[in-house]
């Protein structure tokens, strides 16, 4: 088993790349293997740009950066998002990565004859997302079913990726920094202990 760690946070020394270092830890014993991406520090380039336009209307060749980045997640059979919650959502580099890479011809094949084919049944997916308000705040005002609905469904159901966990580290300006290093630790056995739903 090979699991690709996505993180999208500027700041190395953030809970969320804290989270994104133990999970990957946490995949890589027992024969595993597990790759950390930092699309931060690596500088991928979240604008879908006139080249990726013409890739999706099969006009031009897939940009280098996301054949890259297919590459990598072709590897995997998991896949872990780790990243903060900005506006009920992901950041707009996570955002843009999922935008570029998870692409017409690769993670799913449409066509207007044959409809929607998704492609990505073979990838188990982690979503592990840190936030700032508490959980019950999340449930009254439907945040957690919103963020649930637009990437479960709306991204990685589209594509027939299996979502294996969906988590959400609450409280992460608030909480005590015993109670965070907790959170993450026990965030961290759960994703490693589940079973790959494929």
């Amino acid at each position: 088993m090979h699991s690709l760690v996505v993180v999208a946070h500027p700041d190395v020394a953030s809970l969320t790349h804290g989270l994104a270092r133990e999970v990957t830890t946490a995949l890589s014993d027992d024969g595993r293997s597990a790759e950390l991406v930092d699309l931060a520090a690596e500088a991928f380039d979240p604008r879908f740009t006139a080249a990726d336009l013409l890739h999706y209307r099969g006009e031009g060749p897939t940009p280098p950066d996301v054949v890259a980045e297919q590459a990598r997640l072709d590897r995997a059979q998991q896949l872990v998002l780790v990243f903060p919650v900005y506006w009920w959502s992901m950041p707009a580099l996570l955002k843009g990565w999922i935008d570029r890479v998870f692409v017409n011809g690769w993670a799913f094949e449409y066509s207007p004859v044959g409809g929607v084919l998704p492609k990505l049944d073979q990838l188990s997916v982690h979503l592990l997302a840190v936030a700032g308000g508490d959980a019950d705040g999340y449930e009254r005002h439907g945040y957690s079913n919103a963020l649930r609905t637009q990437i479960e469904h709306g991204i990685f159901g589209f594509c027939g990726a299996s979502i294996a966990s969906t988590r959400i580290v609450h409280d992460s300006e608030t909480a005590s920094v015993e109670a965070l290093a907790a959170e993450v630790s026990s965030t961290a056995k759960q994703v490693s202990t589940l079973p790959a739903v494929l």
